[in-house]
């Protein structure tokens, strides 16, 4: 089901790219009760894991976006949002995004599942309680959102959320080649160039590239990400990996969050109500830019919006005092 977003951007907030921006500099950061986990993979790889607080409620796993970690603004404001509520929130750091160079030559991308599964399997495990919630932001969000059109669900996972899902990577990576957009895909591009090649002076890598030429996100998936993980080559790797073509085979109940302005993509690259299972509602605000959705009648007083909203869905099921 399709609808209508609650969120309204403020008179001070207009623009997508502001949205997307404010919180990224000028949001304060709260100190969490963090306790790191290195989870060790079957490959030789490793996983880091950053458990908020000890509460003995519902356990909530959270997912970040590209190149993210326990600072994003998005993880730092929802740990703590979820940590006062009294439930065990638990962040995934994608291979290498901890702040650790991971062993292998890979690292992650937008399709892999598979680590996403092992998280699964380990928290459990260690809280002793089957996982209540998974929340996923941008790239994490699409990597949920794949994971539950094709994976096997345990039974006990009530809800998840997904925030400013990239659902068709090729309509993204031709996005943000387009205007003011290139400036998101120069930072990410400059963060990932600079991952390989502290990578290349490490460890020997398979593939003999020079990214300091790679331009936009076609070549950069083209020439490092799709060689590195397995596929044939850019186009294999979106066709395989955008979440979109899976949204009609999700079985458990899903709340997409999604700005109709999000300046990574366009707004027809929101899927069509037909695209959509029975258990996925997808509301669209026409403002809210990327993981922005910042509200406040001044920019002093600042409401970040996305926890509040995110907090009261899974209040719904139980999960947290909301």
């Amino acid at each position: 089901m399709t609808k209508n977003s609650s969120f309204n951007a403020p008179w001070w907030l207009r623009s997508p790219h502001l949205q997307t921006i404010w919180p990224l500099y000028f949001r304060r950061r709260k100190k969490l009760p963090v306790q790191s986990e290195r989870l060790e993979l079957p490959d030789g790889d490793y996983l880091d894991l950053a458990w908020v607080g000890k509460n003995q409620g519902p356990l909530v796993l959270l997912m970040h976006g590209l190149e993210g970690s326990i600072e994003s603004h998005y993880a730092t404001g929802l740990l703590n949002c979820l940590h006062r509520q009294g439930v065990l929130p638990v962040l995934m750091h994608f291979r290498g995004c901890s702040g650790k160079m991971n062993r292998l030559p890979r690292s992650y991308h937008s399709g892999d599942t598979g680590d996403l599964e092992q998280v699964i399997r380990h928290v459990q495990e260690k809280a002793g309680k089957t996982i209540s919630a998974i929340v996923g932001y941008s790239l994490g969000g699409n990597v949920l959102l794949k994971w539950l059109g094709t994976g096997k669900i345990p039974g006990t996972l009530q809800t998840a959320v997904a925030v400013s899902v990239p659902f068709s990577l090729d309509d993204c990576a031709r996005k943000l080649d387009c205007g003011v957009s290139r400036l998101y895909r120069n930072h990410l591009l400059r963060r990932l160039r600079a991952s390989y090649k502290r990578k290349r002076g490490t460890i020997p890598m398979p593939i003999d590239v020079d990214v300091d030429s790679i331009k936009g996100f076609r070549e950069f998936d083209d020439k490092v990400t799709a060689p590195l993980h397995g596929f044939l080559d850019v186009d294999h790797y979106y066709r395989e990996s955008s979440c979109r073509q899976y949204l009609r085979h999700i079985e458990t109940p899903v709340l997409i969050l999604h700005a109709r302005d999000d300046p990574f993509m366009w707004s027809q690259t929101i899927p069509q109500e037909s695209e959509l299972s029975s258990a996925v509602n997808l509301e669209v605000s026409e403002q809210g830019g990327h993981v922005g959705f910042v509200a406040g009648p001044h920019p002093f007083k600042a409401d970040y919006w996305l926890e509040r909203r995110i907090s009261a869905h899974l209040g719904e099921y139980g999960i947290g005092d909301s």
